[in-house]
């Protein structure tokens, strides 16, 4: 189900066959922690009622690391809309028009923001006749084929006690990478990629767009805790799926207190217009994992409209969780002893001398100390494996949150050493080395392409061709003519029939 997680050797052990059922118990009590006295809200995959039927306002994952090729950078990178189906036409993915996402920066661990970095989406349309979301191949962002596009402007706005002191415009109508609708109408997606990555002033980075989902995880877990016999672990049910991104890389002296307090606390929000014309907080992200396993429904949707300083109300979900109480009833693994205080610091205030500012107010905050180098070859575990620039010290894309959690709420740090997982142990597609470093989309021609469609084909003069499928073999022209003409001839004969149908119901009498 899982390997050791330090040596890597393929052992299976006893303790790797509870890796399932302690996941869930691991996420809890990881949430769990992220949610002490000032936990705030935080989000996932359709984590709460509200916010599971509004996806595109729904946060999945947050992430914040030292830029690895520029390390006195600091990346953060915002995922939203769940479980994006590649081929979701004809309405693909975009941000919400009437919606602020925001990222929020506590530079002096008072679980207050300090700094609030704000996108903001506008969408055009080119032709509103068609149903298309691209009307031919799109070879860059301004091709007119693309009929459907988004643009977006980014402010740095300056807070002091929650009221705005200034603010900047970083960037002015920047193109979004739109979804990757297949191989025929974007046959070289990279391309489009790479034009929306825009450079600012400051020297900083920004991209907003489609990018395969970064976390991995098995989400069995639902199904009565991986089938109630540990019977279903060890895939990814995030493979294959896309979100939408925004990343974000900026000089580190503009969102740390000083040199001398390297220490940030991160987390993204999103703001909805109401009927009233007024926005407010529908979902927010620090930790990952927190709201979807740890709170009952009853405090869900409250949870994703509080804020940091305002988390104590939810402090019982915390330290008396359900979860490993449930764990506990259906495999007998005895549930670890209440309340637990053993995971305040690594989770609501950071870990002392690694990443817990001074004076630090405990909140659920993403904490990343900027102060720590990128190593050049990270491991998955983090800190667990001695790796101090990984979880919990900021999130990497590469970090396996699932099985450090588990560890550590299973007693790693107490004398309990582990080595549980859910036997996900990395994403299905490699990240980039530079900015944005997510992977490309997976496209909406998953399938076998159509023969004759490749990068630079023209598809108005390759619909002969894309009748036939990859795998027909020698089938040739005429054939396909033929075949062509049989349909046709087929779907006139069904018109007819129909319409013979459609005469005699019309004379039925009721």
């Amino acid at each position: 189900m899982t390997t050791d997680s330090r040596s890597g050797a393929g052992r299976r052990s006893i303790a790797t066959l509870i890796a399932g059922a302690l996941a869930a118990g691991g996420l809890a009590a990881a949430g769990v922690a992220t949610l002490e006295p000032g936990a705030a809200s935080a989000s996932s995959h359709r984590e709460a009622p509200l916010i599971s039927g509004q996806p595109q306002y729904d946060n999945t994952d947050l992430y914040a690391f030292v830029s690895p090729d520029k390390p006195d950078t600091t990346t953060v990178i915002a995922n939203f809309i769940p479980f994006e189906e590649p081929a979701g036409g004809p309405n693909f993915y975009q941000f919400g028009d009437d919606a602020q996402y925001d990222i929020h920066i506590d530079n002096n661990g008072d679980a207050q923001g300090d700094l609030l970095l704000r996108y903001t989406f506008n969408t055009q349309t080119k032709n509103k006749k068609s149903f298309l979301y691209n009307t031919g191949v799109v070879s860059n962002l301004t091709d007119p084929d693309l009929n459907i596009t988004q643009t977006y402007d980014l402010d740095l706005i300056k807070l002091k006690n929650q009221r705005v002191v200034s603010k900047t415009k970083l960037a002015d109508d920047i193109p979004v990478a739109p979804s990757d609708v297949g191989k025929a109408s974007m046959p070289d997606y990279g391309k489009l990629r790479d034009q929306a990555i825009y450079k600012m002033s400051n020297g900083g980075q920004t991209f907003a767009g489609q990018a395969d989902d970064p976390f991995f995880a098995d989400l069995r877990v639902f199904d009565l805790l991986y089938g109630g016999n540990l019977s279903e672990v060890g895939r990814d049910t995030l493979k294959g799926y896309n979100v939408n991104s925004i990343a974000l890389q900026i000089p580190t002296d503009m969102i740390t207190e000083s040199k001398y307090q390297p220490v940030v606390g991160v987390w993204s929000t999103v703001e909805r217009k109401n009927a009233r014309g007024y926005y407010e907080q529908v979902s927010r992200l620090g930790n990952p994992l927190v709201n979807e396993v740890v709170n009952p429904l009853k405090d869900k949707d409250k949870f994703n409209a509080s804020s940091p300083w305002q988390d104590g109300q939810f402090l019982k979900n915390v330290t008396n969780p359900e979860l490993p109480k449930l764990i506990e009833s259906i495999y007998k693994i005895k549930a670890p002893s209440e309340p637990r205080n053993d995971l305040v610091d690594v989770f609501l205030k950071g870990v002392k001398g690694l990443n817990q500012p001074p004076k630090v107010r405990p909140a659920e905050e993403l904490r990343l100390n900027t102060s720590i180098k990128p190593t050049a070859s990270p491991k998955r575990l983090g800190v667990l494996d001695g790796d101090n620039a990984g979880f919990p010290n900021g999130r990497r894309l590469t970090d396996d949150v699932i099985d450090e959690a588990l560890q550590v709420v299973e007693g790693e740090l107490v004398g309990s050493k582990n080595d549980l997982g859910d036997a996900v142990n990395a994403n299905d597609k490699g990240f980039g080395k530079y900015f944005p470093y997510l992977a490309n989309p997976t496209s909406g021609s998953r399938g076998a392409t159509a023969k004759g469609v490749s990068s630079g084909s023209d598809v108005k003069n390759q619909l002969g061709d894309a009748l036939q499928p990859a795998s027909a073999g020698g089938m040739d022209n005429t054939t396909l003519i033929a075949a062509s003409a049989g349909g046709g001839a087929a779907g006139i004969a069904l018109i007819g029939a129909g319409l013979m149908w459609w005469r005699r119901m019309r004379s039925r009498v009721y």
